[in-house]
């Protein structure tokens, strides 16, 4: 965001949002403006009245499809819109594809990319932490908008020397070797869903499976919903040794919310199913 924005310049971030793309326009001493997001909703109209009801106008529009964390999927169709939305207003995309490569029941997520004249509007980041189970070693890459990556580049110049090389190494030993990883990865991610939702399903608290991400997006059940999400959070894991995320600490528009991580194999997962069972009575 550095190389974008600059202070009286805004952001336009959905609600809620993956925490760093709320933080990083405000690092660079710029405004952030939220755009409210669910599963469900109005992307383009969101974006859309958003950016109407701005002031100033925003400069940069972040974006994340599958969504952290409502696990919100969209088509070519939508990013199509979206890139004629960014050529009307002079404004550049920023799109996370961190979970570009989990999509589930046959849904392939869509790049922003795809959209012929999309890298003059925009830029994508890919990482290999998710799809090549590389986390913690921040391996990553940056397609799109020229120059936009040249400021980059020469910012980063400044600020680092690169990732340790034998890190490096095996990042690119990785991409050239083993091209299908991500497809095993992915499988498994997904079995892990439908171990999650489908205990989630037998015990009474109702999910909507997502189609891409490694999370699930779970409304708080409606005896507890007047917990919040913070407290909600706190009771699961006090009473069935469960550690979820609160909906609010992803802005005020994840309240109501908690986001389960994939990151547990299936035995565990139904293991955890059936502590929830035992603390979440009002729901059987």
């Amino acid at each position: 965001m550095w190389v974008m924005l600059q202070p009286g310049d805004a952001a336009l971030v959905p609600s809620p949002s993956y925490p760093i793309h709320r933080y990083s326009p405000l690092l660079a001493g710029a405004d952030v403006r939220e755009m409210p997001f669910t599963t469900d909703g109005d992307f383009i109209g969101a974006l859309r009245d958003g950016w109407e009801y701005s002031w100033p106008k925003p400069r940069v529009v972040v974006l994340s499809f599958p969504h952290n964390p409502t696990t919100a999927c969209v088509d070519l169709d939508f990013m199509t819109e979206v890139v004629e939305f960014a050529r009307e207003r002079d404004v550049l995309l920023v799109h996370d594809f961190a979970y570009a490569d989990l999509g589930f029941d046959g849904y392939q997520p869509p790049s922003i990319l795809e959209v012929p004249g999309a890298d003059e509007v925009a830029v994508e980041l890919y990482s290999m932490t998710k799809s090549y189970s590389m986390a913690g070693w921040r391996v990553a890459f940056m397609v799109g908008h020229a120059p936009t990556i040249a400021a980059l580049a020469k910012l980063k110049s400044y600020l680092d020397y690169g990732t340790f090389q034998p890190i490096q190494i095996a990042a690119t030993v990785a991409l050239n070797e083993a091209p299908e990883h991500p497809r095993e990865v992915c499988a498994i991610y997904e079995a892990r869903r439908n171990a999650l939702c489908s205990g989630l399903e037998r015990i009474g608290w109702s999910v909507e499976p997502p189609r891409g991400s490694m999370f699930v997006w779970a409304p708080i059940p409606e005896p507890y919903l007047g917990m919040g999400s913070v407290e909600f959070a706190s009771h699961l894991v006090r009473e069935a040794d469960v550690a979820v995320s609160p909906g609010v600490g992803f802005g005020p528009g994840g309240e109501g919310y908690v986001r389960f991580a994939l990151i547990e194999n299936e035995q565990r997962i139904t293991q955890a199913v059936r502590t929830l069972r035992g603390c979440l009575d009002w729901l059987s």
